[in-house]
């Protein structure tokens, strides 16, 4: 579990500043930090936010409790089914997952992503964002948008490929199984592994060491490594939006997410 004095905080992010470092929380912790509308929201802001920001020269990314995030929140109460899913689906899609993730790519300062527990569908998106990912043991990660007959989202398709291949990217993707840290770090999916204890301190020293680093460099690299390998990232964003809004008003999704939230209960 990550930890550190909150300096400010909204229902969903908490935010902490110090050495250069710019901390961002995921909070919705009962939801196992599950992506609602006002998080959406928060989390767009706070990128934003540090991107601008000259006296933050690294973003440490983390959630609180038990998991980094476990992707959207698609519960369904209070939604007929008459009710087209698609507006909605594209609005958070273009309005605020995949700018999230643009966001943290397009930053001109280095990007950590401490992962504890899970960090599933578009919750993985954003912690493979990340320049530098760190798992603790407790972290698995997965694509489960086949579970509840979806696809991927939040640029996945051409960030988990960029990092461990088409073979494997392929099996996570339409398996939908859960890839534990000691395996996503040897396949090249995260970039580092601690155990659980360790994971504040490890991460805590890393952007330290990075936000002491060259920013100007950094933002260089960062632009040469996505344009080398995540140039076609607004494609990929472009076919997941198609693929997904047509999805969600499809009588399989309507079915596999009513069983999917009845197994919760």
């Amino acid at each position: 579990m990550i930890d550190w004095t909150v300096t400010a905080h909204t229902e969903t992010l908490e935010t902490a500043d110090g050495d250069g470092v710019r901390r961002l929380m995921l909070s919705r912790p009962a939801a196992l930090n599950a992506f609602d509308e006002a998080l959406q929201s928060d989390l767009l802001d706070a990128v934003a936010a540090a991107a601008t920001d000259d006296t933050v020269r690294c973003v440490l990314l983390a959630g609180r409790g038990r998991a980094f995030c476990a992707g959207a929140d698609l519960a369904l109460d209070g939604v007929g089914p008459d009710v087209r899913l698609a507006p909605r689906t594209e609005r958070e899609l273009t309005q605020f997952y995949n700018p999230i993730v643009r966001g943290l790519r397009e930053m001109r300062k280095p990007v950590v992503a401490a992962v504890n527990g899970a960090a599933v569908g578009v919750g993985c998106a954003v912690a493979l964002a990340g320049d530098h990912v760190v798992g603790a043991r407790s972290a698995s990660f997965a694509l489960a948008f086949s579970r509840v007959g979806l696809t991927l989202d939040g640029g996945a398709s051409l960030l988990v490929g960029a990092r461990v291949g088409f073979g494997r990217a392929s099996r996570m993707a339409l398996l939908a199984e859960r890839v534990d840290a000691d395996t996503a770090f040897s396949w090249g999916l995260i970039d580092a592994v601690v155990d659980d204890a360790d994971l504040t301190d490890h991460v805590e020293s890393l952007a330290g060491k990075l936000a002491a680093g060259p920013t100007e460099a950094y933002a260089a690299t960062k632009r040469s490594l996505n344009a080398a390998l995540l140039h076609r990232l607004e494609d990929a964003f472009d076919v997941e939006v198609a693929g997904q809004t047509a999805l969600v008003d499809s009588p399989g999704f309507r079915t596999a997410i009513t069983r999917f939230s009845g197994s919760k209960g």
